[in-house]
C-alpha cells in the first residue's frame, strides 16, 4: 500500500478496557485510523468482511473462537489483510500456532503503544514483526558458534530467502511452490537446504529465526 495512505486498523479483543487502550495507536500514528473493533471471532469475521481492514490487532484468546481460527478465516478469505497477534501469551506452542496461520507478526501486551503503533505500520507495509520474547522461545536451544539470526540470515541465497520469507508466513509447500512459481519438491529441497545452513530442524525454527532476524534489522 502507499506509504501515505490511512491504515484502516480493527482491534479484536473480548476485554473493553483493553480495546479502548488500543486505540491510542491513532494519536501516536496518525497514519493509523481504527474503523472498528470487535469482541470476539465471531463478531471480527463479520467486521474483517464488512469494514475490509489493512490490519487486525488480534486476541489470540477469544471467549467464542480461538485467534488462530480467526486468523487462518480472514486469511483465506481477504489474502491482502495483515494479522497482528496481541497476546499475553509467550509460549511456544501459542506463537509457532498463530505463525502457522499465516500471522504477519506477533506481539505481546507488555509493549508500549509506541511499539505496537510501529508494529502495525510494519506488517500493513508487507514487514513481519515477532516480540523478542517469542523469538527466543522458537528458536533452537543449541546456538553455540551459529552467530547472531542476522549472521545466519546472510548464508541464505536470494532464493532461498524468498523461499523462507513465504514459510514464515504460513504457507504450506505446494502454497510456497505456487507463489514463487517453482515445483513443489523444488521447494523442500531448498528448505532442505536452509535448515542445514541456520542449524535448525522445524520450519518454525526456522521462521522464528527469519522473523527475529528481520525485526533486529528494523
Amino acid at each position: 500500500m502507499d506509504k501515505n495512505e490511512k491504515i484502516r486498523l480493527l482491534i479484536v479483543d473480548d476485554h473493553p478496557i483493553v480495546r479502548n487502550g488500543l486505540r491510542e495507536v491513532e494519536a501516536i500514528n496518525p497514519q493509523i485510523q481504527v474503523v472498528g473493533d470487535a469482541i470476539n471471532g465471531h463478531a471480527a469475521l463479520a467486521q474483517a468482511a464488512a469494514l475490509q481492514p489493512d490490519v487486525i490487532l488480534l486476541d489470540y484468546r477469544l471467549p467464542d473462537i480461538s485467534g488462530y481460527e480467526v486468523c487462518r478465516r480472514i486469511k483465506a478469505e481477504q489474502p491482502s489483510a495483515h494479522v497482528l497477534f496481541l497476546s499475553s501469551y509467550a509460549e511456544e506452542s501459542t506463537a509457532a500456532t498463530a505463525l502457522a496461520a499465516g500471522a504477519d507478526g506477533y506481539l505481546l501486551k507488555e509493549n508500549d503503544a509506541q511499539k505496537i503503533a510501529d508494529a502495525i505500520i510494519s506488517v500493513a507495509h508487507g514487514g513481519m514483526v515477532v516480540d523478542p520474547v517469542i523469538a527466543r522461545t522458537l528458536l533452537p536451544h543449541n546456538r553455540t558458534g551459529g552467530g547472531s539470526p542476522e549472521q545466519k540470515l546472510a548464508q541464505l541465497s536470494p532464493q532461498e530467502r524468498k523461499v523462507l520469507h513465504e514459510v514464515a508466513t504460513g504457507k504450506t509447500d505446494k502454497e510456497v511452490a505456487d507463489a514463487l512459481g517453482l515445483q513443489t519438491k523444488t521447494v523442500r529441497n531448498y528448505l532442505d537446504h536452509i535448515f542445514s545452513k541456520l542449524s535448525v530442524h522445524s520450519r518454525t525454527q526456522a521462521a522464528a529465526l527469519y522473523l527475529q532476524g528481520n525485526s533486529n534489522r528494523d
